[in-house]
């Protein structure tokens, strides 16, 4: 797993949301539980204050859980407005050479008749002061791509996945 290669390499992983809870605390150095998106939101910014290198993983779990699942297409579009707003202030803390990597481990589109998981597939969108602007990294095949590619940048591996470092560093 992504998080034990981190450890045996001394890479501190600080957590926010529920990522502890979902990983069992392995290899998990320092995590914060947070009360919605806002209060993560808030909470990755200190993060970024608190840790000096390694890897911050957030969970914004209200897209989730509030309001695609429970097809809430208001509470989900004013949900994305304030994580667009709060953007800034997190991109103009980003340190030289910090890698960033959205995405969701599934959709939940909230303008579907199901409340389940609706779509496999989901956007990726990777920016830093390193990343080359404009790379269309195309349809992966896994999800695991994203854990293989910070293992890569931390010089590590995991089992699965083809990393898509060198095609935006």
């Amino acid at each position: 797993m992504l998080l034990d290669r981190l450890e045996e390499r001394g890479i501190e992983v600080y957590s926010v949301g529920k990522i502890f809870d979902v990983f069992l605390g392995r290899g998990i150095r320092d995590h914060v539980k947070t009360k919605d998106n806002q209060d993560g939101m808030v909470k990755t910014l200190e993060a970024m204050d608190a840790l000096e290198r390694g890897l911050i993983f957030v969970n914004l779990v209200d897209f989730d859980q509030q309001y695609g699942h429970r097809n809430d297409v208001e509470g989900y579009a004013a949900a994305l407005e304030r994580f667009d707003a709060w953007l800034p202030e997190f991109l103009r803390k980003l340190n030289d050479g910090d890698l960033v990597i959205l995405t969701a481990d599934h959709g939940c589109d909230p303008t579907t008749p199901s409340t389940d998981h609706s779509r496999e597939y989901v956007p990726l969108l990777v920016c830093g002061s390193k990343v080359r602007a404009g790379v269309d990294l195309g349809l992966r095949e896994t999800l695991s791509d994203v854990g293989q590619t910070v293992a890569e940048n931390f010089e590590t591996a995991i089992g699965r996945g083809s990393s898509f470092l060198s095609s935006v560093a």
